[in-house]
C-alpha cells in the first residue's frame, strides 16, 4: 500500500507542477477573465482560460497514469464521489488573487481511496512551495516535515478565515465570528483568499485556526489530509467530519480546536 500511495503522490506532484506551469505562463503573458454570471453564477466569481487549461493538463496526466480512476474538479469534472479511486482537483484555487496579480494561489490535488483522503498535494507556482501528505506518513513542505502549532489559548493565536461568494447572511455570520475571535485577544485575523494554502498555513503552524462557512470539496480535499497529518484537527464548523460535498470547514491546532469550534458553531449561518 505504501509503495502504491507513493506512486500516487509522485503523479499528483507532477500533475500539480504541470498545472502550475500553465498558471505561470498565463501569469506572465496575461489572461482573459470571465465571470461565472454568464453561467448563472455571481459576477465576482471568476474563471479564466488558465483554470481550464490547467485542469486539462492535470486531468490528462492523471488519466494516463490511472485510466480507471474517477476525476472530480471545479471546472466540470464530475467524477463519482463513491468510487474506490477518486482524484479531486482544483486547477486554480485563488482565482481572484490571480486576477488581481496577487501571487498567492495554488493547484490543489487530493486522492481518495474508498472515500478516505489518502494523498494530498498543494502547490503554489509563484513561490514554488509544495505541500504534501500521504495518509499515516506525516505532512511536508518542500520535503521538510511540518507540524501544527502547539498553542492552547486563543489569546496566543493567529486566525485565518475565508468568505464565500454569498454577501448576505453568510458574510454577516463570518463577520460575527471574527468579532468574537477578536474578543479573545487573538494576535490577529488574516484573510488571504486561497483556502488550500490557508489549510497548509494551519499545518505548518502559521495559523492556529482557519475557518470558512462554505467551501467546495476541491478547496479542502488535499488540505484536510495535510492538516491532519501535521497533527491538526479538521472538521466542519459544527464539529462534524468532512465529506465530499460543499461544507463549512474548521481546521485548528489540537489545543485550539475546541475553543474555535465554540465560536464557529455559535455563528454558523
Amino acid at each position: 500500500m505504501a509503495n502504491s500511495l507513493q506512486s500516487v503522490l509522485d503523479t499528483a506532484i507532477s500533475a500539480a507542477q504541470a498545472g502550475g506551469h500553465v498558471l505561470q505562463r498565463y501569469w506572465h503573458d496575461g489572461i482573459e477573465l470571465r465571470n461565472k454570471a454568464e453561467f448563472g453564477g455571481k459576477s465576482y466569481d471568476l474563471v479564466s482560460d488558465a483554470d481550464l487549461e490547467s485542469q486539462s493538463v492535470i486531468a490528462r496526466l492523471i488519466a494516463n497514469a490511472y485510466p480507471s480512476h474517477e476525476l472530480l474538479g471545479e471546472e466540470d469534472l464530475v467524477g463519482d464521489t463513491t468510487a474506490e479511486h477518486l482524484w479531486v482537483i482544483d486547477p486554480l484555487d485563488g482565482t481572484n488573487n490571480f486576477a488581481h496579480r496577487i501571487g498567492h494561489f495554488a493547484v490543489s490535488i487530493g486522492y481518495f481511496q474508498s472515500g478516505k483522503p489518502a494523498v494530498g498535494v498543494v502547490h503554489n507556482p509563484i513561490t514554488g512551495d509544495t505541500y504534501t501528505a500521504i495518509d499515516g506518513q506525516g505532512a511536508f513542505r518542500n520535503s521538510h516535515p511540518i507540524k501544527c502549532s502547539e498553542a492552547t489559548e486563543l489569546s496566543t493565536s493567529m486566525i485565518g478565515c475565508g468568505f464565500y461568494y454569498d454577501r448576505g447572511e453568510m458574510m454577516r455570520s463570518t463577520l460575527a465570528a471574527i468579532e468574537e475571535f477578536f474578543s479573545h485577544h487573538i494576535h490577529g485575523i488574516r484573510r488571504f483568499g486561497t483556502a488550500s494554502l490557508d489549510l497548509c498555513a494551519v499545518a505548518s503552524g502559521q495559523f492556529e485556526t482557519f475557518f470558512e462557512y462554505k467551501l467546495s470539496p476541491w478547496d479542502f480535499a488535499a488540505g484536510q489530509l495535510i492538516v491532519s497529518e501535521a497533527g491538526g484537527l479538521i472538521t466542519d464548523a459544527l464539529g462534524n467530519p468532512l465529506g465530499l460535498q460543499q461544507s463549512s470547514v474548521l481546521a485548528a491546532a489540537p489545543g485550539i480546536h475546541r475553543q474555535a469550534l465554540a465560536i464557529t458553531t455559535k455563528h454558523h449561518p
